[in-house]
């Protein structure tokens, strides 16, 4: 199991994963808007999407749990 963090500070503008599907390294699996730009989020491991712990509009910090991956 592994936790998915944000590598930037902004707002989740895309969520491109749902519960239980099954992702491989280098996926793309969120985007966070900072600064005007669109960041991707890509998960550094293969799994299953376990838990998604935001929603499109939240803001987050640098470092923030996004989601569960095991």
């Amino acid at each position: 199991m592994f936790k998915v963090e944000s590598p930037i500070a902004g707002k989740v503008f895309e969520i491109l994963i749902q519960v239980g599907q099954a992702v491989t390294d280098d996926d793309e699996l969120m985007i966070i808007e900072a600064m005007k730009m669109e960041n991707p989020v890509f998960s550094d491991e293969s799994g299953t999407v376990k838990e998604i712990l935001v929603a499109v509009g939240d803001r987050v910090d640098e470092g923030h749990v996004l989601a569960i991956i095991e």
